[in-house]
């Protein structure tokens, strides 16, 4: 091998070291020398949340988002280890159970302090449109004027109703992953809106 060709294999690792050597010199300059792990956001901390959907879908989404939170808060955890030992477990507790059910109370009992619920009206289109239903009777809940949905129907009364007749144990039993919690939460409080909210229009009726 000529003298040349053993710089040049010598003269490639070089380079490599060099360049490493310095990218870890501007790191450590820029304070990558000490690591810290992310700490869990707090639960308790009152957040705001918003969504991207609109109607029950946007709104249940922001129900389950705080909810979760709550749940998390009472049972003095993160929201991080509270969904990763509901996944885990076959069969939750009753503390847990108990807990996720409140906090969705909790939910939407803040986003009613604060002025955030919708009209009961702005629901209930979409309820009778997800709704198998006598087409004269949808007619005639589709007539009656807001003013009348909205003085019979509390925006925050049916979201509690449907929380109350939710089968969380059920839905917690199903669950696998982790990440699917707040959806499968999500999917299961969109259906008791919409049930919560024909049954109290079919009362009108």
């Amino acid at each position: 091998m000529t003298a040349r060709r053993l710089v040049e294999l010598l003269g490639l690792p070089l380079v490599a070291l060099v360049l490493v050597a310095a990218v870890l010199g501007v790191q450590v300059a820029q304070g990558g020398g000490t690591y810290e792990p992310l700490r869990p956001a707090d639960p308790c901390a009152e957040r705001a949340v918003t969504s991207r959907a609109d109607g029950i879908d946007g709104l249940t989404e922001r129900i389950v988002l705080l909810g979760v939170d709550a749940a998390a808060c009472r049972l003095g955890t993160s929201r991080e280890a509270l969904t990763l030992r509901l996944a885990q477990r076959e069969d939750p507790t009753d503390a847990e159970v108990d807990a996720l059910r409140a906090g969705l109370r909790d939910a939407v009992r803040r986003l009613g302090d604060d002025g955030d619920l919708p009209p009961a009206s702005e629901l209930a289109d979409e309820a009778l449109a997800a709704a198998d239903l006598n087409r004269f009777v949808e007619a005639a809940l589709r007539a009656l004027p807001d003013s009348v949905v909205d003085g019979a129907l509390d925006t925050e009364d049916v979201l509690l109703r449907a929380v109350d007749e939710l089968d969380v144990r059920a839905l917690l039993d199903d669950l696998d992953d982790p990440d699917a919690l707040e959806a499968a939460v999500s999917a299961a409080v969109q259906q008791a809106v919409r049930d919560a909210l024909l049954d109290r229009l079919r009362d009108l009726f």
